[in-house]
């Protein structure tokens, strides 16, 4: 069995390729919301990992809000998204600035 250290650099994997795909990926919508996404699996990890090695649920049920945070969050995020491709033609953060009031 994997022990807490393996998990807990998996974890820490998961959220430098997380981190790494918004700083290097300015320009794709699409991209940081899989960044963001890479970066809440790594949380539910320590949150999996952390309450399976103490021996607490609470972990394991905190990361089902999480993951419906998340999946509300891409649901919505997408069909913006949608929405404003079939307006602009484009998904690039940079012509989000119409969007500002």
């Amino acid at each position: 069995m994997p022990s807490l250290t393996e998990f807990l650099i998996v974890a820490a994997i998961l959220f430098g390729l997380g981190i790494g795909g918004i700083i290097l990926n300015r320009k794709n919508i699409i991209v940081l919301l899989m960044s963001i996404e890479l970066i809440l699996l790594a949380v539910n990890t320590n949150f999996i990992a952390f309450s399976h090695f103490l021996n607490n649920v609470a972990g394991q049920v905190f990361v089902f809000f999480v993951l419906t945070v998340a999946a509300s969050e891409a649901a919505i995020g997408l069909a913006i998204l949608v929405v404003w491709y079939r307006k602009r033609r484009s998904i690039e953060v940079v012509d989000l600035d119409a969007l500002k009031g």
